[in-house]
């Protein structure tokens, strides 16, 4: 399928919050849809950075603090977006992600890449799906990877409480998790009747900061540099890796439950396609429980109940 950002509408009158939108996959985003008219909250923690990514930006856009690492932040942070839209929001995009981190907790004592890629995003959707829910066509679009294949989620120690801590697992896992919420959300939308669509995404391999990010927390400055060398030789751009997650929130014909990447080989590179998901983003029992386990772990009241 060929299809690029130029064939999206107009998109004037559209709300649009995006998660992580300082920087890669978020900034691209965001700078594609205000440039179509949408207005579009930029979700950042660094209240500097997203005033510098919002400086990039031609079209409206203000900048929304949020921390996904810390709950109160995202109750804070809903509350906001509801306050500033007049309880209009036609898509919220889970594009914010850590990856690779050091054993580390969140605010709430969440491991660090659980706590910020799922938690954080799930409880933001529940607490905005009243906004979502009163707009017309509104989507949710929540970002995986190829990761999601990995080395599986265990639902009873997604804290690492128990488990050795692998950085690579532990991402792998909140990756899984995010495609299972966006299914199991769809699932619910869908048996109370609701007309909000939840989808997933996900960039194939991109050029963003992400991989040389984790390796300066992790290795040091060298480090950092050699795999931000490396990543420009094997990754597409930024420009083409936000095509999956742009076309999941735009596109006419989008439903709820789809799962949406590049169309190349192995899901590497290319055009958007719909992707296919590993055996266990599909076990509607793992999606229920970890739905269930997410809202004791949060204290957010999920919704769909």
């Amino acid at each position: 399928m060929a299809w690029s950002d130029a064939d999206i509408g107009d998109l004037s009158g559209h709300t649009v919050l995006i998660t992580g939108a300082n920087s890669g996959l978020g900034l691209r985003s965001a700078q594609v849809l205000a440039g179509h008219g949408a207005h579009v909250l930029v979700g950042c923690r660094s209240v500097e950075r997203g005033r510098a990514a919002i400086a990039t930006i031609e079209g409206p856009a203000e900048l929304l603090e949020l921390d996904l690492a810390d709950l109160a932040s995202v109750r804070k942070a809903a509350a906001e977006v509801r306050e500033r839209t007049n309880d209009r929001l036609d898509v919220l995009m889970n594009n914010a992600g850590v990856m690779g981190t050091p054993s580390s907790t969140t605010v709430d004592g969440f491991e660090l890449q659980i706590g910020t890629n799922h938690l954080g995003h799930a409880a933001l959707t529940w607490l905005l799906m009243p906004v979502l829910r009163a707009t017309p066509g509104s989507r949710v679009v929540t970002l995986s990877s190829i990761a999601h294949r990995g080395d599986g989620l265990d639902v009873d120690d997604l804290n690492y409480q128990r488990r050795r801590y692998n950085a690579a697992g532990a991402y792998a896992q909140s990756k899984l998790a995010n495609l299972l919420f966006a299914l199991e959300l769809d699932r619910r939308l869908r048996a109370a009747g609701d007309s909000v669509i939840s989808v997933a995404a996900h960039p194939g391999m991109t050029d963003t900061s992400l991989a040389a990010t984790s390796a300066q927390t992790r290795f040091g400055s060298t480090a950092a540099k050699i795999v931000a060398i490396g990543n420009k030789l094997v990754t597409q751009s930024v420009e083409r890796g936000a095509l999956p997650q742009l076309y999941a929130a735009t596109a006419p014909g989008v439903v709820g439950g789809q799962y949406w990447g590049p169309g190349g080989p192995a899901e590497l590179f290319g055009a958007p396609a719909l992707a296919k998901p590993r055996a266990a983003a599909l076990n509607h029992d793992l999606g229920r429980t970890l739905w269930e386990r997410t809202a004791a772990l949060t204290g957010v009241s999920p919704d769909p109940a």
